[in-house]
């Protein structure tokens, strides 16, 4: 399922949202010009490695730092192929503008970082003392997807279903789409437990997602958002104020 479009309302300008756009671009523009023994410095010192923690005697035997916790956050800025960060940083622009409207640029900021944090918790959790890196920003736009969820779980979101070599457009609530795409993330997450050097950070996917839902249910009970932002939502409900991208 490729989201292409959300009516969530979104007025203003996410500059937060472009600007984490651009830090990931320029990070893997930099990844991408290293070769070698430089690149794979690069990603042992910034992608996060859950052996690092799980042993730290041998990562001190092979000149890493287990008490260095900055790949907890850098790793979520970093990205394997032009697929992978097309795909992702795509999600975060249809997503995290409306969210990042709804709860400041500061606050989204801050939640955004946290959701990673978690992301990256959980999958250290799930694949302790595994030494494939991981790097990637799905389990901050995870969490992302969570908060949106919940603050605009009848917004409609437009995606592109493949049937064989077919594209099918579908318009679905928040609330389904999420659901589906949860319930597949736990499904691959499970089977991937105890399988070392799995290629998909499912775990950072969920922990991100679940994080995400908590902040979400905290943030509406507390109704901390902008004030501009919540009359709007009865204009989503009824389907206006579309944000879309080149597709329509």
């Amino acid at each position: 399922m490729i989201p292409i479009r959300t009516n969530a309302p979104n007025d203003g300008s996410p500059v937060v949202t472009m600007g984490l756009i651009l830090v990931n671009l320029a990070v893997f523009i930099y990844q991408t010009s290293l070769a070698g023994r430089a690149e794979l410095d690069f990603v042992l010192a910034y992608a996060l490695v859950p052996k690092v923690y799980s042993h730290p005697l041998l990562a001190r035997q092979a000149g890493l730092d287990p008490s260095n916790f900055l790949p907890f956050i850098t790793n979520t800025f970093m990205h394997g192929s032009w697929l992978h960060i097309a795909f992702n940083m795509w999600t975060l622009w249809l997503f995290g503008g409306p969210l990042e409207e709804a709860l400041g640029k500061w606050r989204f900021l801050l939640v955004y970082l946290l959701f990673g944090l978690a992301g990256s918790l959980a999958h250290l959790l799930a694949n302790w003392g595994s030494p494939v890196p991981v790097l990637g920003a799905s389990g901050a736009i995870a969490g992302v997807l969570g908060t949106f969820t919940v603050l605009y779980p009848r917004a409609r979101v437009g995606i592109l279903q493949p049937i064989f070599i077919f594209p099918l457009l579908l318009h679905v609530p928040a609330l389904l789409y999420t659901a589906f795409w949860f319930g597949l993330q736990v499904w691959e997450g499970w089977a991937s437990l105890g399988q070392a050097g799995a290629g998909v950070a499912w775990w950072a996917h969920i922990g991100g997602f679940v994080a995400g839902l908590a902040a979400g249910y905290r943030l509406r009970h507390r109704r901390i958002t902008q004030p501009a932002v919540w009359w709007r939502d009865l204009r989503t409900r009824q389907g206006r104020d579309t944000r879309s991208g080149p597709w329509g």
